[in-house]
């Protein structure tokens, strides 16, 4: 994005972000209801061909995401390159971290999207197979419909088994970032504790400065006082011998 600024090109990555994640939210709700579709050997055995797994606005929409998702990207290595080359030192960890949390954010979502993909492409794979068995004992009348009843009863409890293995990793992706955060809050107490007590040393000495010098004028003050009567001494036994 030549000539962009970098508060530019950050204002549009928050943007990408908020239309990624929206969108990947959106492809989880659409998985989640079609996994919840009831399904029966039944329905199978009297249809055919097999729907494919993700329909077309599913697929629409996934790879909206993933165009989104690669534009995101590169916002982040162009902020990147734009805050090591053109920032001004003061002002380059504050963009640092800005970059990072993006960067961070945008591993986060692709990594969503590559599980959801996957998913997906397990699931291809499954009705593909489904496919194929139905038709090799579509021929056999009640044995065949009892064989995919079977393979209906297997394919659920595999379901219900990623189902958990993802909530689990989802619970186990939740409790890391709360540990980072908690990491971060510790390193900010400890940077802040590192404040205070350079402010309180720097009070101290400074304390210790007025005291020096509130000792200094006290005792300026009483030679000026000691002079002064020195000198009115002086001129009295002065004024005394010449008279």
């Amino acid at each position: 994005m030549a000539g962009a600024t970098i508060s530019e090109i950050y204002q549009k990555a928050r943007h990408s972000l908020l239309v990624v994640r929206d969108g990947l939210e959106r492809l989880e709700r659409l998985e989640s209801a079609a996994a919840a579709l009831p399904s029966s050997s039944s329905s199978f055995a009297s249809t055919a061909p097999f729907p494919s797994s993700q329909d077309a606005p599913g697929q629409d929409l996934a790879q909206n995401v993933k165009r989104e998702l690669s534009q995101l990207q590169q916002y982040g290595a162009d902020m990147d390159r734009l805050w090591r080359s053109q920032i001004a030192k003061p002002q380059r960890d504050l963009w640092k971290r800005k970059v990072e949390q993006i960067m961070e954010e945008a591993d986060s979502l692709r990594l969503g999207l590559d599980k959801y993909f996957g998913r997906q492409n397990r699931r291809q794979a499954e009705a593909k197979e489904r496919a194929d068995l139905f038709q090799r004992t579509k021929g056999d009348g009640s044995e065949g419909a009892r064989i995919l009843q079977i393979y209906d009863e297997e394919m659920q409890a595999m379901q219900s088994a990623k189902s958990s293995s993802r909530m689990l990793d989802e619970a186990y992706a939740t409790g890391a970032a709360v540990l980072v955060k908690y990491a971060e809050q510790r390193e900010r107490l400890k940077h802040a504790q590192r404040k205070a007590l350079d402010i309180l040393n720097t009070v101290g000495l400074s304390n210790s400065v007025l005291k020096l010098v509130e000792r200094r004028h006290r005792v300026d003050k009483w030679i000026s006082y000691v002079g002064m009567v020195a000198t009115v001494v002086i001129v009295v036994v002065v004024w005394l011998w010449l008279h």
